[in-house]
């Protein structure tokens, strides 16, 4: 999983959605699956790919909003500007 060391703190509501979301993609992924081994139609599972992607693109827009307004913005007040090059990183990887 990366070379990710570090850890944050999330309150209950805050994991509580992320958690409901990944269930749900995990969900999609798991019908997806059934669906290549029922041998259903090409578009029917891409449409299904495409639904699970904006899932997957949601999740990671919520997670990257909270970052911003918690993990980045104490960081920046705590002194700590190399935040700032830390999230233009993850936004990159984020945008590929």
């Amino acid at each position: 999983m990366g070379d990710c060391c570090q850890k944050k703190y999330r309150d209950k509501s805050e994991s509580s959605e992320l958690i409901h979301r990944l269930n749900r993609i995990e969900g999609q992924i798991r019908g997806i699956r059934n669906m290549v081994e029922n041998d259903v139609y090409c578009v029917d599972i891409l449409t299904q790919v495409s639904a699970a992607n904006a899932a997957l693109t949601a999740f990671s827009k919520v997670l990257l909003n909270n970052h911003i307004r918690t993990c980045v913005v104490e960081d920046i007040r705590a002194g700590q500007d190399g935040k700032v090059e830390e999230l233009l990183e993850a936004i990159q990887k984020f945008i590929k």
